[in-house]
């Protein structure tokens, strides 16, 4: 039995033993219809023309875990930014953990996405935003959809801001020899609220591991939205993440998306500008090596006028590594006054290392201001000679002209803490010990 064949299957056991409230359980038994008839994407689809699925889908990978497992704080401690206090809402092996999480209902509802499902006191949210925005089309959406049940759930009231960041952390413990898991978050933030999330999926096990995973976000009118994704994760881990970002007049949202590690990562990050004066950014660095693959596919749909959006990706690939960018901005024609800026800049450190870059505007409207554009190379020779004529050894040389490459990237990551945390990483990732505080 191949995986969708095994997931069909499953279906009906699970919705035997879930509970939701009925609307859910329509949306979700609509949504494996869909994936019925789609199955898993394929190369041959425009989307996926450079990331293939074939050999996850041959993995049998398990549905549900069969059993619980805890985790210590001392053994995870790395993986949360414990130099800041933060809420937490943990997962091991897809299930919540309440040891290590720290949840909220003090004004704000920090807590879980089965709890928002089943209890009637979170009724009028879930009808209102719970699979509105997510796609109906995506076949791995729809996946995520059917067997939607866990993940966080956050509700921000009007002119509320939480008192501290939000992490939420996915550990997978290898106590199945594969096992598939599908989160799914859903973020409210109303009118001139604002929230700052950090999310993980961690993998701590060589066993195969793969999550799909879907997070709808709603920013209503003047709301502020900072969301940061750290994937850096073992060369065993596949992360398919949909992203799917609701926006109202003159709020701000920003993702940035820190791509270090994993056998495949597809970030798939949907922006809907339902507003004037809005101001959409996405930013990402992506440093891979070894046969590692990552697949960036962002869309910001401009449907009112006088909005702003700005992408900014810098990818750094070597050894036999795989980077894919494919960026689309739509501009409606009414939307006049649009100010769009989209960038991909690349580098290349291997010669089998391979970079996909495949920017797009479509624009309808005749006022606007857009530009998109896209690099690849390598490293400037002339400058890496000037380096080492001031005494900085070659790999050395080579790490700081990385660094100042991804560098713009980080200077719009407004937690102090986690920005330092990313710069380490980074170091990590490049090999070397820089020598200064970063």
């Amino acid at each position: 039995m191949d995986l969708k064949d095994k997931l069909i299957s499953s279906f009906m056991a699970f919705e035997n033993n879930v509970d939701v409230e009925h609307s859910v359980h329509d949306v979700r038994v609509a949504a494996m219809k869909n994936f019925e008839i789609k199955g898993f994407p394929s190369k041959k689809e425009e989307n996926w023309k450079y990331t293939s699925l074939n050999s996850l889908q041959k993995t049998d990978f398990s549905i549900f875990p069969k059993q619980e497992n805890t985790l210590e704080y001392k053994d995870v401690k790395k993986y949360f930014i414990h130099e800041i206090d933060s809420y937490k809402i943990v997962f091991v092996d897809g299930i919540y953990s309440s040891y290590l999480s720290e949840t909220t209902h003090d004004g704000v509802d920090i807590c879980l996405m089965s709890s928002a499902l089943t209890k009637p006191m979170y009724k009028q949210v879930i009808d209102v935003y719970f699979n509105k925005i997510a796609s109906k089309d995506e076949s791995l959406t729809s996946l995520n959809t059917a067997f939607s049940r866990e993940g966080a759930y956050i509700y921000i009231p009007k002119n509320k801001m939480p008192k501290k960041p939000v992490e939420i952390l996915h550990f997978a413990t290898g106590n199945e020899a594969s096992l598939l898991l599908q989160p799914r978050n859903l973020i409210v933030v109303e009118e001139n609220a604002e929230l700052q999330v950090i999310e993980r999926h961690q993998s701590l096990t060589s066993n195969e591991v793969l999550t799909n995973s879907v997070t709808e976000i709603f920013a209503a009118k003047s709301a502020i939205v900072d969301y940061y994704k750290i994937q850096n994760d073992n060369a065993t881990a596949s992360l398919i993440d949909n992203t799917y970002i609701d926006q109202k007049d003159k709020s701000l949202v920003k993702i940035h998306s820190f791509c270090f590690g994993g056998k495949l990562t597809r970030n798939n990050l949907n922006f809907y500008q339902n507003g004037e004066y809005i101001d959409s950014t996405m930013k990402g660095v992506t440093i891979l090596g070894e046969k590692q693959h990552v697949d960036h596919h962002t869309l910001v749909h401009h449907k009112q006028p006088n909005c702003e959006s700005h992408q900014d990706y810098k990818g750094i690939y070597g050894e036999n590594s795989t980077g894919v960018f494919n960026g689309k901005i739509i501009v409606d024609k009414i939307a006049q006054k649009t100010d769009a800026f989209q960038q991909n800049n690349n580098i290349l450190v291997s010669d089998k290392a391979t970079i996909n870059s495949k920017p797009q505007l479509e624009i309808f409207a005749d006022d606007v201001k857009c530009s998109h554009g896209c690099t690849i190379g390598q490293l400037d020779n002339e400058a890496l000679f000037y380096l080492q004529t001031r005494g900085i050894p070659e790999k050395e040389a080579r790490a700081l002209l990385m660094y100042a490459f991804a560098n713009n990237v980080l200077a719009s990551v407004r937690i102090p803490e986690l920005k330092t945390r990313i710069n380490k990483l980074i170091a990590k990732k490049l090999g070397v010990n820089l020598g200064f505080d970063l």
